[in-house]
């Protein structure tokens, strides 16, 4: 073939295939607008802002065809009501963390977090590895939505006290900001759980109200003025090792969408899901500076203390597993996985870390 007559043929073949992928392109990459509410307000930058890291990606991903508009806790839902919005089609998506929702059915605790449950890196090893993804969703379908990790705290602190607690006989009776499946647990062991919104928390520890409140992390609690009104800072929240805050979405929604969204919205999720986790592991040693500087007392739980909410979070689990299937089958999962990830994790992960902990004044 001559050089002119392949270049004639070269450019028809191009345009034919030209005008052939163009609308493939264009049906693949439609205009789509998502609202998502959030269950956080605007002030905790770094847990809202995973749901705007989302959004963000997805619109990059996309050249701007996909976007998805973020609402803080009460612009279009109270926060607590989140995932009802979600289920029922008022929004697309929500960024939430499934504990909230216990009322409705205490497994949705154990794919966010639970007392003595999985560390940040376990719970995401669960879900993407270990079969946790399959059992969750299969969940969280009953309620026409799925869900994907979009963040983690790590493991958090205990909570600010206005009392030490030495002993368990120190909880009896001590009314404690805690909701959810964590304030049944320490209700077992005296303690009068509390249900107060975050912004409600220190106006009741300044008057007496509660005597102890939990929230997240040194990041957040500093922001919220916790410090001035209790003195105490316990660790570890044993109730949240590492709670995972999911974004779920309405289920005829992802389902209307086409594969690459699928994908790229997965993907945005699973970034954001690491972004929280690296920033507030960037923020907290700074704020707990701060903290302790300012007079605040840290204070580790005693093992009796741990020792007596592991007997009572074991025995709830037997109650709840007893009468709720679902419950049974997740939380026999996860454990099973804890059991395996935890006989790893003292190998060498706990060896180096506890090493590097105790030279780690010496420079």
């Amino acid at each position: 073939m001559k050089r002119r007559d392949f270049l004639k043929v070269s450019a028809a073949g191009a345009a034919a295939t030209a005008a052939v992928a163009s609308p493939a392109i264009a049906q693949s990459m439609p205009e789509i607008k998502w609202r998502l509410t959030s269950s956080f307000p605007k002030s905790l930058d770094t847990i809202y802002g995973g749901g705007e890291q989302l959004a963000k990606y997805v619109a990059e991903m996309t050249d701007n065809k996909f976007q998805i508009q973020v609402f803080a806790a009460g612009e279009i839902v109270p926060g607590l009501q989140a995932l009802d919005a979600t289920s029922n089609g008022t929004v697309e998506m929500c960024h939430t963390v499934s504990y909230y929702y216990v009322g409705k059915d205490p497994t949705w605790a154990i794919y966010a977090s639970v007392p003595f449950g999985l560390n940040a890196r376990q719970q995401n090893s669960w879900w993407y590895q270990g079969g946790g993804e399959q059992l969750g969703n299969e969940f969280f379908k009953k309620s026409n939505v799925i869900g994907q990790p979009c963040g983690n705290t790590g493991t958090q602190m205990g909570g600010w006290f206005r009392k030490e607690i030495k002993t368990v006989a120190d909880l009896s009776g001590l009314k404690m900001r805690i909701g959810g499946i964590a304030g049944q647990v320490l209700q077992k062991v005296g303690v009068v759980p509390q249900q107060l919104a975050g912004g409600d928390i220190y106006p009741a520890l300044e008057k007496g109200t509660i005597d102890a409140a939990e929230w997240v992390g040194p990041y957040d609690d500093e922001k919220l003025g916790f410090a001035k009104v209790a003195k105490y800072y316990y660790y570890p929240g044993f109730w949240e090792g590492g709670p995972t805050v999911h974004a779920f979405t309405n289920l005829d929604k992802w389902n209307s969408l086409p594969k690459n969204y699928q994908a790229i919205l997965t993907n945005a999720m699973a970034n954001a899901n690491s972004w929280m986790a690296a920033r507030y592991d960037m923020q907290n040693p700074a704020a707990l500076k701060r903290l302790v500087a300012g007079g605040t007392q840290l204070r580790p739980f005693t093992n009796e203390v741990l020792e007596a909410c592991l007997k009572s979070t074991n025995e709830l689990w037997g109650e709840i597993s007893a009468k709720n299937p679902d419950f049974k089958k997740s939380i026999d999962a996860m454990q099973a996985y804890r059991s395996d990830e935890y006989l790893w994790w003292q190998v060498a992960e706990y060896t180096y870390d506890s090493f590097m902990i105790r030279s780690r004044t010496r420079g």
